[in-house]
């Protein structure tokens, strides 16, 4: 494996904890401001960035996004997500340990089930290790992209008409918008040997810079609502998920050709849905 591709995966891993961490500052920061309003996005912004925490939360998520575009500029998206759908897992021991957060034990298991079955998920990619950048056409990332937008958009109205789903399904929404998002950054990265610092004002950048803010909006909403871990690991799963499949979707990684590698995926699959319904808001309502 390439010394890029392995500093790649090193700041993969960085992006998982520092992902987790701005996370749970962010909810910290976005129960001590007024609800989200969505017919007043940039006033609920400014009203989000009041608090501290909120603010130093962004600060730890610019950070993890600047080392996510990093590792996907360095390393295969499929191995990129596998290390930090892996550090997903940390969530659980981060936010009950520095955040004093109550964490019940189907939250434990099931954000280690949901590491797991992310993690195994994206290693049954093969032949992916040996380049950064795969091939990719206009038409195939606007299919993508355009569909993660789009069931991202739909759900933000359905949330408010379940209360009780409302946090998880605003969640699953911000996981989406951030996941087309991070494709689209995979797709531009390969663009920048080419054109260099012309990246920043490429029509792609736009694409990143809007997704980005949408997610984000919505993602705070989420945190207020909660729960916390629940909303988080949702986001998480959900982005990873949308990202993971991208490999072979918009950038022709290669799927397992044997039926052991099919197998595992679909088990994964199975794993990663188990683990959401485990701990989702119904069932997670009596702590264990």
């Amino acid at each position: 494996m390439p010394f890029s591709v392995q500093l790649g995966l090193l700041l993969a891993l960085a992006t998982a904890l520092c992902s987790i961490v701005g996370f749970l500052l962010k909810h910290r920061g976005a129960v001590q401001a007024p609800a989200v309003s969505w017919r007043r996005p940039v006033r609920s912004s400014l009203e989000l960035f009041r608090s501290r925490d909120y603010t130093i939360g962004i600060i730890v998520a610019t950070g993890s996004w600047g080392l996510h575009v990093a590792a996907l500029s360095l390393a295969p998206i499929s191995l990129v997500q596998t290390v930090i759908a892996g550090g997903l897992v940390l969530l659980t021991v981060v936010a009950d340990r520095a955040f004093g957060l109550r964490v019940t034990r189907r939250e434990w298991i099931g954000v280690a089930l949901t590491a797991a079955g992310l993690a195994t998920l994206a290693a049954t990619l093969h032949g992916t290790a040996g380049s950064a950048h795969g091939d990719w056409g206009a038409g195939r990332l606007a299919a993508d992209v355009g569909l993660g937008t789009a069931v991202g958009l739909v759900l933000i109205p359905l949330a408010g008409r379940r209360r009780e789903r409302e946090g998880v399904l605003l969640a699953v929404s911000a996981g989406l918008l951030w996941g087309a998002s991070d494709v689209t950054i995979k797709a531009l990265s390969g663009r920048l040997g080419d054109i260099g610092l012309g990246v920043l004002i490429h029509p792609l950048a736009l694409v990143i810079l809007l997704l980005s803010l949408a997610g984000l909006l919505v993602s705070a909403r989420s945190l207020q609502i909660g729960p916390p871990v629940q909303v988080i690991a949702a986001t998480s799963a959900t982005a990873n998920v949308f990202t993971i499949s991208a490999g072979p979707l918009v950038f022709g990684e290669p799927l397992p050709d044997d039926a052991l590698g099919v197998a595992l995926r679909i088990l994964a699959f199975g794993v990663v849905v188990f683990a959401a319904a485990l701990t989702s808001p119904r069932l997670a309502a009596r702590p264990v």
